[in-house]
């Protein structure tokens, strides 16, 4: 890894964009570490007799996390509080205006006339803990699953959290602060933190290399704006994917994908990237972006885009942009264990649909309310959906495409999320 190793000192001295073109064969080394197994998964590798494998699932304007089976059944076992602190919050915020224009912000933007209790959640190696971000409140909490209090609380700088990322051992919880554009790292047991590190405008998705080395953070710009025809994609801002050494946290190099596109022949689309898949042998990454019913694929080795998949649009949908979502049409993006198959949720056009990696044909499609989200099973035979409009989770089955159950869940459902609890957990009273 010597190789890599040196790339990434001499990008370190100087952070730069690349140019268009394929990458080196040392870059290539490392960029193919990226992890496309959920941290759930990395995590519960070695689960013991006295852990469970379960899904979190996060409901975002009830304040309040799903417990539920991870494969089988898919029984629910429970509902945590992420919120036990919510009278002290609230007080907090009341007092100051600045911070209660940023929730109130929040509220009327992002969150749809809703609060924002719940984006991100992840499990602690230990399964005795549950992580999560906050996007209302702008900080991470830690929350006692045997308990129902909190642990640890970290403010993140700005005035949102959002999506996070665990690291391969499952020590470290990177968290995106989308006012900011800072990346935070933190100490999953401690919620202290480590390092931080900046981004593009409105940091989203982030993503441990699988040897826990790099971090890479995708900028998604202004989505709560209005500002949606395509002759006003430049008041999106600074749209970038950022990677970030993971001890250090310094940027080490920026990739941008506006640059891919425009090769491509596909000016038309946005830059902003939303949820990414992994091939297995991480050659290849899908990705969804702004605006878009389909999804890019790019070639990791190459450093280019491949193909683009255009899936169906539902003759329904409003075709006004600023009607969807934060920008979204499709927003949500799971690989199946094998690599032969993508699990993709068409937000903004009410379905989820498998589709066959190699040929890029979509299987049926699956009637969806506002599913947000993707997630494969703790056995990797299934797609998890949220159902953000009907407050469910629906399973798919990766074989036939078809759907196997659904289970309820509270009140607008978003991120699934792989984890653990002690066995025999029940929820604190």
């Amino acid at each position: 890894m010597s190789g890599p190793n040196s790339r990434w000192e001499r990008s370190r001295r100087k952070p730069r964009r690349r140019a268009p073109g394929p990458l080196g064969a040392v870059v290539t080394a490392l960029l193919l570490a990226i992890t496309t197994t959920p941290v759930g998964n990395a995590v519960t590798a070695g689960t013991s007799a006295e852990r469970r494998d379960v899904l979190f699932v996060g409901n975002n304007w009830d304040g309040t996390a799903e417990v539920i089976e991870a494969h089988g059944q898919y029984r629910r076992i429970g509902r945590i509080n992420v919120i036990p602190d919510k009278r002290r919050r609230m007080r907090e915020i009341h007092s100051n205006p600045v911070k209660l224009a940023y929730f109130l912000g929040v509220r009327h933007g992002p969150g749809e006339g809703h609060d924002q209790f719940v984006d991100d959640m992840y499990s602690t190696p230990d399964g005795a803990s549950v992580v999560v971000s906050r996007p209302s409140f702008a900080d991470v909490v830690s929350i006692g699953l045997s308990t129902g209090e909190i642990e640890w609380r970290f403010p993140v700088s700005g005035h949102r959290a959002d999506h996070m990322a665990v690291s391969p051992d499952g020590t470290r919880v990177a968290v995106s602060a989308s006012t900011s554009n800072t990346v935070h790292v933190l100490d999953i047991d401690t919620g202290e933190e480590l390092g931080s590190f900046p981004t593009g405008d409105k940091p989203h998705e982030n993503v441990f290399t699988s040897d826990g080395e790099h971090l890479w953070n995708m900028s998604i710009g202004e989505v709560f704006t209005d500002l949606d025809a395509p002759w006003l994609d430049f008041t999106k801002g600074d749209r970038r994917i950022t990677v970030a050494n993971a001890h250090t946290y310094e940027v080490v190099d920026t990739i941008d994908m506006r640059e891919r596109l425009d090769a491509f022949g596909r000016p038309d689309l946005s830059d902003a990237i939303r949820p990414v898949a992994f091939t297995p042998g991480e050659s290849t990454m899908y990705f969804q972006v702004s605006f878009f019913h389909g999804f890019v694929e790019y070639d990791v080795t190459e450093d280019r885009i491949t193909r683009v998949k255009t899936l169906p649009k539902n003759p329904d949908t409003d075709e006004d942009r600023t009607s969807w979502v934060n920008d979204s049409r499709h927003h949500g993006i799971a690989m199946e264990p094998s690599g032969e198959k993508l699990c993709v949720t068409a937000t903004m056009d009410d379905y989820a649909t498998v589709v066959d990696r190699d040929t890029l044909r979509q299987g049926p499609l699956v009637e969806a309310s506002k599913p947000y989200w993707a997630t494969v099973s703790g056995d990797g035979e299934h797609c998890v959906i949220s159902e953000s409009g009907a407050d469910r989770i629906s399973v798919l089955d990766f074989d036939t495409g078809r759907k196997v159950t659904t289970v309820p869940v509270g009140d607008h459902p978003q991120r699934v999320r792989l984890g653990e609890v002690p066995a025999g957990w029940q929820p604190p009273a």
